[in-house]
């Protein structure tokens, strides 16, 4: 449904995961149509200039939607996420003419817990507020995503001989959040659901990466994949600490 033009404070919704989501795309947009630009025939500065530009102006646009939406609003929040990822793109290759750290995504199914399940409303928002099917679940479900910031090794310290394609990545995630702001609902027929004994938890994560640009091959469609598929970790070993439990190691984590 539709209104006015309306401000929405989102800023503490899925404990700053959907800002995450926000500062990912805007960065792998930036990226995108900036190497767009180059294949275009733009000088460098250019290219950079507009991919950043350009990377706003697709996301302003779905704010500017949002704007007039009844559920939702026009976030300054969402615009301060944006921003951050395209002065991630921007001032890198500004600075580096290349990107050194980069920002990644990584995805793995939730698993909600069962009593939520087996209730009417719950299963509505599972497939409202987490998404229907998997494609639309990596965008909806915040609970399952993990957002990184890797950076290349060689760059950094280049004496120090390692592999030129190795990163290191800290992560951020969140989970155990059946709602935007907290674990609370109305079932259909009005009644309140108190599920605040679900604490939400804030995950960190210290893991090694794979950045796929610095890995030598001479075919241009190789490249070009992954280019493409550099937006997301690679799977590997990580250290994880959360606010719930402390220390915990992962043999495998996205």
């Amino acid at each position: 449904e539709r209104q006015g033009f309306h401000l929405f404070d989102d800023g503490r919704e899925w404990n700053q995961l959907d800002k995450a989501g926000h500062v990912w795309t805007t960065y792998q947009l930036g990226r995108l149509s900036g190497e767009v630009w180059k294949w275009a025939g733009l000088r460098h500065n250019q290219a950079v200039w507009l991919g950043g530009a350009s990377a706003m102006a697709f996301q302003g646009i779905i704010e500017l939607q949002d704007a007039y939406s009844a559920k939702w609003g026009f976030s300054w929040w969402d615009i301060a996420a944006n921003t951050v990822g395209a002065a991630a793109y921007v001032s890198q290759e500004l600075g580096w003419k290349e990107q050194r750290i980069q920002i990644k995504m990584g995805y793995f199914p939730y698993n909600y817990p069962t009593e939520l399940k087996n209730r009417q409303q719950a299963k509505a928002p599972e497939s409202e507020l987490f998404g229907a099917g998997f494609a639309e679940r990596i965008l909806k479900d915040y609970n399952g995503q993990t957002y990184w910031l890797s950076a290349n090794l060689d760059r950094f310290f280049p004496s120090a001989k390692l592999p030129k394609w190795l990163n290191l990545s800290v992560g951020y995630s969140s989970d155990l959040m059946l709602g935007g702001m907290s674990n609370n609902w109305t079932e259909a027929d009005g009644t309140p659901v108190n599920r605040n004994d679900i604490a939400r938890v804030r995950r960190y994560f210290l893991s090694a990466d794979v950045d796929l640009t610095r890995i030598p091959t001479r075919k241009k469609w190789v490249r070009t994949i992954f280019t493409a598929l550099n937006s997301i970790k690679v799977p590997a070993p990580s250290l994880e600490y959360n606010n719930g439990g402390g220390f915990r190691f992962h043999w495998l984590h996205q």
